[in-house]
């Protein structure tokens, strides 16, 4: 099982090296939006390190919703996912890959982008760490749950609507903790209790969102 697992996590990285631009297209993304609202708001340090937790989230959601609808898409449609279910592993392994590939070409660039787009709104290095942290645990509950909705409208006509209308009222217990964590620092609080939420939902999304995705994609297939 952990060979399958890393045979279709690197397949998908491999993929995603050939098409570099559409790969890096949710980074840039991210990059461009975060960095508009400084020059949108104004260069005021308080209002944007008051804005900055909120507006760094639900920039790296809308980023990874990009990359989330091709996830199934392009191996629906060349056959290769019919095969992956057909060859006898389980389909919950497949989906749990995938999302780690996922996570790996988008959320974790987000990451790393993450203490650049800290300096734009002069946040403390308290609140930045807080924030790092904060993205580390909560970007890959964007990726499983992207996978989910992926996988429930995979080959439906506008399924990138679909799936944003799907997954969105989802991720906002990850946005709330998320961005909450980052408050609780700038206001001398210890942000303990929100990573803790942060941590179950991770876990809670690993063992729901796989099974949830296999199941879609079986009925999607049939």
């Amino acid at each position: 099982m952990s060979t399958a697992f890393a045979a279709v996590y690197a397949r998908d990285l491999r993929l995603a090296l050939r098409r570099r631009v559409e790969a890096l297209l949710p980074v840039v993304f991210f990059v461009v939006a975060v960095s508009l609202f400084p020059v949108g708001v104004g260069p005021e340090p308080q209002t944007l390190r008051l804005i900055a937790a909120g507006v760094v989230w639900v920039c790296a959601l809308l980023a990874s919703m990009l990359s989330v609808a091709n996830l199934y898409a392009l191996d629906h449609a060349d056959g290769s996912l019919e095969q992956m279910l057909l060859s006898g592993h389980p389909p919950t392994l497949i989906a749990s890959a995938k999302a780690a590939a996922h996570w790996t070409i988008t959320g974790a660039p987000l990451v790393l982008a993450a203490p650049v787009i800290g300096l734009l709104f002069d946040m403390s290095v308290p609140a930045l760490t807080t924030l790092v942290g904060a993205l580390l645990l909560g970007t890959p509950i964007l990726s499983l749950l992207g996978g989910v909705g992926a996988a429930l409208t995979l080959g439906l006509r506008s399924a990138g609507v679909l799936l944003i209308l799907l997954i969105l009222p989802l991720t906002i217990p990850a946005l709330i903790f998320g961005s909450g964590a980052v408050g609780a620092v700038d206001s001398g609080i210890s942000a303990s209790g929100h990573f803790s939420l942060l941590g179950a939902l991770l876990i809670f999304t690993a063992l729901i969102a796989p099974l949830a995705t296999a199941v879609a994609l079986r009925i999607a297939l049939e």
